[in-house]
């Protein structure tokens, strides 16, 4: 299983293949040569690469990306569940899994 880290200064890894709890190879600008996953991360989602402070900036291209809401575990699916974007608000309101809006009823 392989992910990769973008910038050195980033504290999360995208997922090159889908991940399994398990040894994980980082590709790219990586600060370290594995992980292990705690959890099952999809394919092109993040992975901490450290533990992640609830209120702490995620940086991903060595910029901040957005921030988490909760305390993210090393080797964890970072994605809608436990971060908000500092960029687009309406992605708070979005399904992890599916990316369907929560906020808005269909009929």
């Amino acid at each position: 299983m392989t992910a990769f880290q973008i910038d050195y200064t980033d504290n999360v890894a995208t997922a090159l293949e889908p991940l399994e709890p398990g040894r994980v190879v980082l590709r790219g600008d990586a600060s370290e040569p594995t992980i292990e996953a705690v959890t099952e991360v999809p394919a092109g989602h993040k992975i901490a690469l450290r533990q992640i402070e609830s209120g702490e900036d995620i940086v991903k291209y060595g910029v901040v990306i957005g921030r988490a809401v909760e305390q993210i575990p090393k080797g964890s699916w970072v994605h809608l569940h436990n971060i908000r974007s500092i960029y687009d608000e309406r992605s708070s309101h979005l399904d992890a899994v599916t990316g369907a809006p929560k906020d808005t009823r269909y009929e």
